[in-house]
């Protein structure tokens, strides 16, 4: 919650849209602290009913979450699970709230991308596990990946993650072609947060 209300604050000053992806369980108490688009970790293709365990769109939504992050490295799912939520959000069109539920979908190569692109998620993050938590941004390492996907998809925003950790990193993604990147370890481990943070969407600035 604390580092929800300090994102707050940066993306008001800096202009800058930072939206918190925040577990299950912290879903609701985060949400109820910020004005910011609050999102979940994840989420299950399963309706509400006999699913005990199982995460739902309706109660992700009915928590605060305005959309879910799906096959991080940390959490891989099949492809057919994520074709699957992303049907079962398409079909809520009686619910609003949950027809405008955002999907991003992390990918670890160009082919895994094209593959999840034909689901259609909302957002496409490249995210190449092997740099993750690093100190090399997938924005040196790998711009030519970069190039590549976006040129390959160019109807999905395109998201990039995995060692960033500067405005330089942030600057050098969007002269790529993305147009926002997944961060984690670059903020919840730094030493002091909000400056972190504050680095980090200096890069957005023209």
């Amino acid at each position: 919650m604390e580092l929800a209300k300090i994102c707050e604050e940066v993306s008001k000053t800096s202009g800058v849209e930072i939206i918190p992806v925040v577990q299950a369980v912290d879903l609701y108490a985060v949400a109820q602290v910020v004005k910011l688009p609050v999102w979940v970790q994840h989420v299950d293709p399963f309706l509400q009913g006999q699913f005990t365990g199982w995460i739902n769109c309706e109660a992700a939504v009915e928590a605060g979450a305005l959309g879910t992050l799906l096959n991080h490295a940390e959490h891989r799912i099949p492809p057919g699970t994520v074709k699957q939520v992303i049907e079962r959000r398409n079909q809520q069109s009686g619910n609003l709230a949950i027809k405008q539920f955002k999907v991003m979908v992390c990918a670890r190569t160009l082919g895994q991308a094209q593959k999840l692109a034909k689901f259609k998620p909302n957002f496409l993050a490249y995210e190449p596990p092997e740099l993750i938590g690093g100190d090399l941004a997938v924005s040196e390492a790998e711009p030519n990946v970069i190039k590549r996907i976006i040129k390959a998809l160019p109807e999905i925003p395109i998201i990039v993650g995995a060692g960033v950790k500067s405005g330089k990193d942030v600057k050098k993604s969007l002269e790529l072609g993305a147009v926002g990147v997944l961060v984690s370890s670059g903020v919840v481990l730094a030493k002091d947060k909000k400056q972190a943070l504050i680095d980090l969407t200096s890069g957005f600035k023209k």
